[in-house]
């Protein structure tokens, strides 16, 4: 069964053309968001009608504020691994599109796949998203084989400890299959939530030409039991204002729904690709609408985990990265089989888009630490039940300290001591040494020196709290 459909797309047309910028209403959410409180659809339209350098300053601020209160000053590291690029649907953006004949395709092999985790192990990484195709090729049995696979491989001190899923949406009897492998997050993005341009970039004899099939891929999910799940908008097919609109309603309804919001919600821009010329795209986000839109989505929903994806340039995720983000990917590579290659430079007719940050894991890392974030592998809570909404409960005042904080320093210790350059590792002891100095419970502290010790001192790893 498809479900519901949640979106009203005449209403939130609505609110974005007729909600203007009321300064007292503005700054009354502003302290609802500071209270952790979600946003309506109509609070959440307030915040878009902003127009004036003051609120926008504002809004801004407590984007920071909100962000700092419930994640600290951990960024989350992770890697995408694309699996098979072969596909049935025709998307009009992507590279990947079916009746795109100079596209390159390939899927990994069992011994291909291994070789890939293991370049990634070696770099350090200990979280990846897994990417496929909708081909029959990657079906639920194949795509729980390759998890099983990634789970398995290991290389010197390295691991996966946690592998997220980026596919196709499933009926409810595939999903039970992925989950049974292991997964973390399974992601299904809309793109556009807007029904009309929806029609216009996937056509309708294609599987994804199904807008409503796809929309409630979540629903399915949560009766096949996956509670942890990203949703999320590719920024540029439609108006900005009325995706950050329909994520927020995605959000609610899976809330209302199962009790439980998505896990993470991500905003990648629209990106060059394989047979597209992005410039011919007429709703093109703004640098500053995106960060505009990152903050808004931060104050909508706080304990929402942000993804900022490499296809943001350098200088944009440096600007970005203070009003919501929680996680990023570093180091990535798009090519089936890209991590083995180690190319620098990229070939668009065999990968999905356009990278805009290529900097290795290290230069990330130690391009974090140098604005004081603190680069977490974490995924403690993911193994110990801190998911969904129990992480609502958890998120409140003294759980960073006791938990998030201490994990992503022992994490990044890990780092530095099996993987990092020797300037990158001068840049973390002196970040983990700032860390330590703050923290006001001492036998906590003491704890994180004591294992910190066993990391320096032996190969005993995968400390957590």
């Amino acid at each position: 069964m498809k479900g519901q459909d949640f979106i009203n797309d005449a209403y939130l047309e609505s609110l974005v053309r007729d909600t203007k910028e009321d300064k007292a209403a503005i700054r009354a959410i502003f302290a609802k968001s500071k209270n952790k409180e979600p946003l309506t659809l109509e609070e959440t339209a307030k915040l878009l009608a902003i127009e004036s350098p003051e609120m926008e300053k504002e809004l801004f601020e407590t984007a920071h504020e909100l962000k700092q209160s419930i994640y600290g000053n951990r960024i989350v590291l992770f890697a995408p691994l694309y699996i098979g690029n072969y596909c049935i649907n025709d998307c009009k953006y992507c590279g990947f599109r079916k009746s795109l004949r100079t596209t390159i395709r390939k899927t990994l092999s069992d011994a291909e796949l291994v070789q890939e985790v293991e370049s990634l192990e070696n770099l350090g990484h200990k979280r990846l998203i897994l990417v496929y195709g909708e081909s029959p090729l990657y079906s639920p049995e194949f795509i729980a084989h390759t998890v099983r696979k990634v789970y398995e491989t290991k290389v010197g001190k390295g691991s996966i400890r946690r592998v997220n899923i980026n596919a196709a949406p499933l009926d409810v009897e595939g999903y039970k299959i992925v989950k049974a492998a292991g997964i973390g997050t399974f992601q299904v993005f809309q793109e556009t939530y807007h029904k009309e341009t929806y029609k216009i970039y996937h056509p309708a004899d294609t599987r994804k030409g199904d807008y409503l099939w796809r929309l409630t891929a979540m629903d399915r999910a949560f009766e096949g039991g996956i509670d942890d799940m990203g949703i999320g908008a590719l920024f540029g097919l439609y108006d900005w204002r009325f995706e950050v609109l329909g994520l927020v309603a995605h959000a609610i309804h899976l809330k209302e729904t199962f009790g439980v919001g998505p896990h993470t919600i991500s905003f990648p821009r629209i990106q060059p690709a394989n047979g597209l010329n992005r410039e011919d795209l007429p709703y093109l986000v703004s640098d500053q609408h995106f960060k505009r839109l990152v903050a808004i989505l931060r104050l909508a929903v706080p304990y929402t985990g942000l993804i900022m994806t490499a296809r943001e340039n350098e200088a944009v995720r440096n600007e970005v990265m203070e009003f919501g983000v929680s996680q990023i990917d570093s180091g990535t590579k798009l090519e089936i089989g890209g991590y083995q290659e180690k190319k620098s430079e990229q070939e668009l007719n065999r990968e999905q888009f356009q990278i805009g940050d290529t900097r290795d894991l290290d230069e990330t890392i130690r391009w974090l630490m140098t604005r004081d974030f603190i680069p977490s592998f974490c995924t403690a809570c993911y193994r110990l039940g801190r998911t969904g909404e129990h992480f609502m409960e958890y998120a409140i005042p003294g759980f960073i300290g006791n938990f998030c904080t201490p994990n992503a320093i022992l994490t990044l210790a890990e780092y530095l001591e099996d993987y990092s350059s020797p300037e990158t590792k001068a840049e973390g002891y002196k970040l983990i040494d700032r860390e330590l100095a703050k923290m006001k419970d001492d036998e906590r502290k003491a704890k994180v020196v004591e294992r910190l010790g066993i990391i320096r001192g032996s190969d005993k790893r995968d400390l957590y709290f």
